[in-house]
């Protein structure tokens, strides 16, 4: 984001620095250095999440004949024999990794195996007619919400430029600094409400600046708190928090020896931006045995039409049943069930899950466009093309005010420069903040640094042609 106004001014060899106050003449320079610097990543960040939250219909389109069948009357034919088509098809005979029986009529069976073909944490996801047994189609399925190849391309360009995990620092620094940018921008709007802006291409732009920014403050803060939570350095410490409070989201022990329930890591509510927790199945799993469970989950009160079947990882462990359904209600409760007898030794239900955990739940599925389905969608494409027209016309004010050789305006105070100005307390607890955040979000601390360098440069640079100047 841009700083709005006049505070992005001229540079020039001969003005000293401005004599604003130092609070805002600190914010103002910080919030410019934001825009300009870290204002590239937003962007990108910005247009690949507009992309995405348009992308379920455009899946629905290209996937159709995967998707859904035209038998949607008849009675479904047992999982187990729709298992082994998909294991026909797939030409080995081995046990799936996870089952998602159609969740209505007219749409197929999901029966996902590990394969070779397809990235981390990925499966291959067989499609089968529940009804006829008809294998309609195979393809890489990815996350709880199970997006496919298209899907995969986009989600993974948003949160890691396709550069696998060295290109999620890319999205964290983008998330780390959006809340400071759009909460410093507010604060510079409530000066700029008491100094009217002047005619003026520059000032025009400004004045739109000014104007969008605090009714799009709350869409800017949710994308960066929930962007941050999912992150890799930020939301590790983000999930010790949690776990130091209790504040884990609960699931099903799979343990048979009477192990109480466990509680998730810090990133499992993320899972349509990871792995499924599935470890290795068993090659020895009964196909018969997936109706049987489903039938002891029904029992227990697993309802929701969007349920996935997960086998034993082993002896001694159970199978799970959860609910994905991550529209509203949320459907995520969770039994694990004995496959020797059947019997429910674990169960979790959302309705009973800590406040926190249910925010993070409902913050992920809000982010991901499918609590509130095309609502929702629309909702994400509008806050983030605001945040794309905040930089845009943020860029057009910098270019307007750009240095130049000519100008006569007084050069803009550098962050440094605000600092010595300040009383000491507040130079303080100034200094205190960026230590504590820099640790508690790591990759802002160090673009920070570096962010320091950039301003101690320029610092020095003005020192010096003033001393030239003067000369």
């Amino acid at each position: 984001m841009a700083v709005t106004g006049d505070f992005m001014t001229h540079d020039t060899a001969t003005s000293p620095p401005s004599r604003r106050p130092w609070g805002w003449a600190f914010i103002a320079r910080l919030h410019f250095y934001i825009g300009l610097l870290v204002g590239p990543f937003l962007l990108v960040v910005a247009l690949s999440g507009i992309v995405y939250a348009l992308t379920p219909q455009i899946e629905q389109a290209l996937y159709h004949e995967q998707f859904y069948t035209q038998s949607d009357g008849g009675t479904p034919l047992p999982l187990a024999e729709q298992i082994h088509a998909a294991q026909q098809a797939l030409g080995r005979d081995e046990a799936p990794m996870a089952v998602r029986p159609a969740p209505a009529p007219g749409e197929t069976t999901r029966v996902m195996f590990s394969d070779p073909s397809v990235g981390q944490w990925e499966h291959l996801a067989m499609f089968v007619d529940p009804v006829t047994a008809e294998v309609r189609g195979a393809l890489p399925v990815y996350g709880t919400s199970g997006i496919s190849a298209f899907r995969i391309t986009i989600d993974k360009f948003h949160r890691s430029l396709l550069l696998g995990e060295p290109g999620r620092f890319y999205s964290e620094l983008a998330a780390s600094w959006l809340w400071i940018a759009a909460l410093g921008g507010l604060t510079l709007w409530f000066k700029r409400r008491r100094s009217p802006l002047r005619d003026g291409a520059g000032r025009r732009a400004s004045r739109w600046h000014n104007r969008l920014g605090p009714w799009a403050l709350i869409g800017f803060l949710f994308f960066s708190a929930t962007g941050l939570t999912w992150s890799k350095y930020a939301g590790d410490n983000i999930g010790e928090l949690r776990h130091m409070f209790g504040w884990q989201t609960p699931t099903v022990s799979t343990h048979l020896d009477g192990v109480t329930p466990a509680e998730q890591g810090p990133h499992a509510e993320h899972a349509d931006h990871a792995g499924h927790d599935m470890a290795m199945v068993e090659h020895t799993s009964d196909p018969a045995l997936y109706d049987r469970v489903l039938s002891a989950a029904r029992d227990e009160g697993l309802m929701a039409g969007r349920i996935e079947i997960v086998p034993a990882a082993g002896p001694g462990s159970a199978w799970k049943v959860r609910e994905i359904g991550r529209e509203w209600p949320t459907e995520v409760d969770e039994a694990a069930i004995d496959p020797t007898t059947l019997a429910v030794i674990d169960r979790t239900r959302f309705e009973t899950f800590p406040l926190a955990a249910k925010l993070t739940r409902w913050g992920i599925d809000l982010h991901m466009g499918v609590l509130f389905g095309v609502i929702n969608q629309l909702v994400l494409v509008i806050f983030a093309s605001a945040l794309v027209i905040m930089l845009v016309l943020g860029y057009a004010m910098w270019w307007r005010r750009r240095p130049t050789r000519a100008s006569t305006a007084v050069t803009p105070v550098t962050l440094i420069q605000a600092l010595v100005r300040a009383p000491r307390p507040a130079a303080l607890v100034v200094v205190v903040a960026a230590v504590l955040l820099g640790l508690a979000l790591p990759v802002l601390g160090a673009s920070l640094v570096l962010l320091i360098l950039i301003d101690g440069a320029v610092a020095l640079a003005q020192r010096r042609r003033r001393v030239l100047a003067v000369a």
